[in-house]
């Protein structure tokens, strides 16, 4: 890619992500006079009607999981009862310290605590609330750093992982100097145990599995990686930031779901979202470990601080209680029968799209998922299907090595008549694209589809380019 394509992306980018510019006043200082609530409330009012419609339809991957406005409403009137509290001052709003234990103790009973073959000695499963999925696993790959200093002396540590994990345990290998040992997954998507085996040495402070991962949706042999690892004396963690709270629904509607959670003996840590299939308000995750002993390695404390004695149990000070409260309620509303409920039709949804997908002989399915549906195609560029898709409506998630798209299946999918509107949509889109051999998107530079990529601009740049557009005013 040379500079002309990169600001040639980077404008396309640029009306998707900053489509009010020219239309409200861009706001670069203060006003002199605060403006009148009435003006700003109608602002966002404004603003929100123009959104509303992608995800509210369900046409989006992923992102709003729930999105019923009665539900919305009540969870919006929880956060509103709940503004000002903050955990870290627990003495001034004990409430908050009963939301955050309790949703702990219940995505606990849902990911295996009572089945925990440690629990008679360790004194089980215990955790805390974060600020969402990177945040957890941040919090994961942290603690198992520490534990392998502490425990096995290692110093250069190293980090164990499919290539099929979320990127956010690079970012944590990235913060806290860890080496990422990245490492491949069969054709299916999963982690090969042997490969994996293979990538341990005495430098290895955690082994990664997913279920399930992110870009197909697949559950990694969880229970083999995690024996790796016991026999070891080496953290392992299941992310479960995608699928912690419909996988157990599923196994108990009787879908073959393999182990991943606390009942496997060699699990040391799972991450898993209230804010996806838990329901709850952006953003909130759980992080759980085995025992009180693991989760002291987040824990952080001071005795000789002027300011008086300090302690946290994660790495931020204050917190918004307010979602400590909707993460609560939600999972109190839902009740085990709601969440059942949700994950039957989050399934048969998936089933039929992937049944619809496999009838159109352009389109391959990839790996095998009850709540996503990756799909690309050997006949034309995956990405051009995707833009033809996204001037029908849609907003669908691009994927790569190999390229291709990605549908996450949520309650806005799984509304009547929506997987049979993206069905047709994107029968129409294939044999469009048919009729235009060659049609390539916009975006296949990036990925460098059909055309090799000029070394003048590098793929970070563009990455760089993305994060500053979104901080322009003007």
């Amino acid at each position: 890619m040379n500079k002309d394509e990169l600001d040639m992306v980077l404008a396309v980018v640029k009306s998707s992500l900053k489509p009010y510019l020219g239309k409200f006043s861009s706001n670069e200082r203060l006003p002199e006079e605060g403006v009148p609530k009435k003006q700003i409330l109608k602002e966002i009012c404004e603003m929100r009607e123009v959104e509303r419609h992608t995800w509210q339809e369900g046409y989006v991957s992923g992102a709003v999981y729930h999105g019923d406005p009665e539900w919305m409403n009540f969870l919006n009137e929880v956060y509103a009862l709940n503004a000002e509290i903050n955990p870290l001052h627990a003495d001034l709003w004990p409430r908050a310290t009963r939301f955050e234990a309790e949703v702990v103790a219940m995505t606990a009973d849902i990911l295996g605590k009572n089945n925990s073959p440690t629990k008679n000695t360790d004194g089980g499963v215990v955790g805390f609330v974060t600020s969402g999925g990177t945040d957890s696993i941040l919090h994961a790959v942290r603690c198992a750093r520490d534990h392998a200093q502490k425990e096995r002396g290692v110093t250069n540590p190293t980090i164990v992982m499919p290539t099929s994990a979320h990127a956010a345990f690079l970012k944590a290998a990235q913060y806290f100097c860890l080496e990422p040992i990245r490492v491949a997954v069969d054709d299916q998507g999963r982690a090969v145990p042997r490969e994996m085996e293979a990538a341990i040495d005495e430098r290895t402070a955690i082994l990664v599995g997913s279920a399930p991962s992110f870009p197909w949706g697949v559950i990694d042999p969880i229970e083999e990686l995690s024996e790796l690892g016991h026999a070891r004396g080496i953290w392992f963690h299941t992310d479960c930031c995608l699928g912690g709270f419909l996988l157990p629904f599923a196994s108990q509607l009787g879908y073959d779901i393999p182990k991943f959670d606390f009942a496997l003996k060699g699990v040391t840590s799972i991450s898993c979202d209230t804010h996806k299939y838990g329901y709850a308000t952006k953003g909130s995750s759980v992080l759980l470990f085995r025992n009180k002993d693991l989760r002291h390695y987040s824990y952080f404390k001071v005795t000789d601080w002027p300011g008086g004695l300090y302690n946290s149990p994660t790495m931020a000070g204050s917190r918004p209680g307010a979602l400590l409260a909707t993460a609560w309620a939600a999972m109190l509303a839902m009740g085990k029968n709601g969440y059942l409920e949700a994950t039957e039709k989050i399934v048969a949804t998936t089933k039929k799209l992937r049944e619809g997908i496999s009838e159109i002989k352009e389109l391959r399915l990839l790996g095998n998922s009850v709540l996503v549906t990756a799909f690309t195609s050997d006949a034309f560029d995956i990405y051009a299907l995707g833009d033809l898709m996204s001037e029908k409506g849609w907003n669908i998630g691009g994927l790569q090595l190999p390229p291709a798209l990605h549908m996450g299946v949520t309650l806005r999918t799984a509304q009547p008549g929506v997987a049979t509107k993206f069905l047709t949509d994107l029968a129409d889109s294939v044999k469009k694209l048919n009729s235009e051999p060659g049609r390539q998107s916009v975006m296949a530079p990036i990925y460098g589809v059909g055309k090799h990529i000029d070394t003048e601009v590098s793929l970070d740049d563009i990455l760089v380019g993305y994060l500053d557009v979104q901080y322009d005013t003007r």
